[in-house]
């Protein structure tokens, strides 16, 4: 039992940062990516004698399959409205950009910033984010499209960029 623990801590102090990287483009907020990749590392844990050699993708799985699971218990929430709308921030500011990207994101779907963070982040094929996700390629490149398309609204400056995820690392 000992070198289970040895392995696994291991593997966590290796690939936990990555891991978290991952459930915080999943969750969209710190807490909340930390409470999702803790519960994918318990699952892990519990089966780590059979996936030690295979780790880190068996860990993205369940993180995947849990968020998308969170996403359909939960009732979607209404938007609120505020008086006052927030300035615009000025452009060729990077940092400025990354945040309404990362508020854009947040404005998705739960789907669609799903299937972003495969294709974008992850760097994963069509074919793999809809054998992770459980679905056919076809609604992958609709979705990724749809979510592109999005994006490109809620922050013009996207369309001068050739790969969205370049702003988000």
């Amino acid at each position: 039992m000992a070198e289970v623990d040895r392995e696994f801590t291991a593997f966590v102090n290796e690939r936990g940062a990555v891991l978290l990287r991952v459930a915080y483009a999943l969750a969209g907020n710190q807490h909340a990516a930390e409470d999702l990749l803790q519960n994918a590392l318990a699952k892990a844990y519990a089966r780590w004698p059979r996936i030690r050699g295979d780790a880190e993708p068996y860990v993205k799985r369940i993180l995947y399959h849990d968020q998308v699971s969170g996403w359909r218990r939960r009732a979607r929430r209404a938007e609120v409205s505020v008086a006052d709308l927030p300035e615009r921030p000025v452009a060729g500011d990077d940092s400025d950009l990354r945040l309404l990207l990362r508020d854009a994101l947040r404005a998705l779907p739960p789907r669609q910033r799903a299937v972003l963070t495969l294709r974008y982040l992850e760097d994963l094929s069509v074919e793999q984010t809809a054998a992770m996700l459980g679905c056919r390629p076809g609604t992958v490149a609709s979705q990724s499209a749809k979510a592109l398309a999005r994006l490109r609204h809620l922050v013009p400056a996207l369309d001068e960029m050739t790969n969205p995820a370049e702003v988000a690392r």
